[in-house]
């Protein structure tokens, strides 16, 4: 039997394509499983684990396409964020968790490293511009307009 790479569906010998993805390749069950990827009728047994936090949900979002786009698997599971949880533990601002499958759980937290400094880098030049600019507007005002 021959597998979808990306929708997982069965086809018998003889098939070159799915026709739900077209030109997704079609493999065999142990390429399927090489990959991680789980074949129709074996239940997910992928455990997740916690690879990274963030403070917003645009930040958590982020992270999910910068891993979906290395094809970890991932979800958000959104952290603190009932009544209970902010009187019990003082925390107003909820945050997110990003769930990974565990055996991607290295390369997922070096690339979500990566893109923190990334974000850290470009916030800091972006202020550093914002800076400069308020001392050029600054000097090219008329004396007394403030």
């Amino acid at each position: 039997m021959k597998y979808c790479m990306q929708c997982g569906s069965e086809y018998q010998e003889g098939v070159t394509e799915c026709a739900d993805c077209p030109g997704s390749a079609l493999v065999d069950a142990e390429a399927m499983r090489q990959r991680h990827i789980p074949l129709p009728g074996e239940g997910e047994t992928r455990k997740f684990v916690r690879a990274a936090t963030a403070e917003d949900p645009f930040t958590a979002e982020d992270y999910v396409r910068l891993l979906e786009i290395q094809r970890i698997p991932v979800f958000i599971r959104p952290r603190r964020s009932g009544s209970v949880d902010v009187l019990t533990t003082g925390a107003l601002e909820p945050w997110w968790e990003i769930m990974v499958g565990e055996e991607f759980l290295e390369r997922a937290v070096q690339l979500i490293a990566q893109e923190k400094r990334q974000l850290e880098e470009t916030a800091s030049e972006a202020a550093l511009a914002a800076e400069e600019e308020e001392r050029e507007t600054e000097g090219s005002l008329p004396p007394g307009t403030l």
